[in-house]
């Protein structure tokens, strides 16, 4: 299914609905009883690094009506070395973990969130990888496409009901510092998602718009395709 932009808004989940920028992404194919593994490459070179932004991609499972979330924030250099926190989360009412990078409850609500910052080469694409592990356990990692360095965001375990992936869903860039004035110059370049998964074909980013959240048409919205994605930048220098 492929989610125009009218859709992708009325649909959104709280984290998109306070989004300066959105996007839907689908698969030709999937098996029928979902994906078990999804990836979202993103590449953040020219994001400057500052707390404010947040990149990510939402993912939905089978029998599971709230949505997951993977992305990245960019954050202030550490001691001279640039670090990024990984964000890995579901909103599903239900969903359980033991894992020291997460706690209870997603966007105010239900659910569970996982956050770990690591030192990160921004020039890098960085591959976010979400992936069973065991029966409805998932993971999400960070991998570095350059250095294969990977990071470990978190893992939960969703409702013992609950199936594989789907094919389609949304991503957003979330301005969370917004105060409806014209944020500070941001870039992102979202590729797109890929599958291991037997039977997953032709993974693409099928719409990208500017949100009109309080303050549309104030970010410097662009949005340029690249081979394999889309190069999208917001704000002003």
């Amino acid at each position: 299914m492929k989610l125009h932009a009218t859709t992708l808004f009325a649909l959104c989940a709280p984290s998109v609905c306070l989004a300066v920028v959105s996007l839907s992404w689908d698969f030709l194919a999937i098996p029928t009883t979902g994906l078990l593994d999804i990836t979202f490459p993103f590449n953040v070179a020219n994001a400057p690094h500052q707390t404010g932004f947040y990149f990510a991609q939402q993912f939905k499972f089978i029998k599971v009506a709230e949505v997951g979330t993977i992305g990245l924030k960019p954050q202030e250099d550490v001691n001279g070395t640039s670090v990024i926190r990984g964000v890995f989360s579901s909103s599903q009412n239900g969903t359980t973990t033991n894992h020291p990078n997460c706690s209870p409850g997603a966007d105010g609500g239900a659910g569970v969130s996982c956050e770990f910052t690591f030192p990160a080469t921004y020039s890098n694409t960085f591959n976010m990888v979400v992936e069973n592990i065991n029966g409805t356990t998932w993971r999400g990692t960070a991998v570095d496409s350059e250095t294969s360095n990977t990071t470990e965001i978190g893992e939960w375990t969703l409702p013992s009901e609950s199936g594989g992936i789907l094919g389609s869903q949304t991503g957003f860039i979330e301005y969370y510092a917004h105060n409806c004035t014209v944020p500070p110059f941001t870039e992102v370049t979202f590729f797109n998602p890929t599958s291991d998964t037997p039977g997953a074909m032709g993974g693409s980013i099928e719409t990208v718009a500017e949100r009109p959240y309080g303050c549309e048409k104030q970010a410097n919205f662009t949005d340029r395709g690249v081979p394999d994605g889309h190069d999208i930048s917001i704000g002003v220098l």
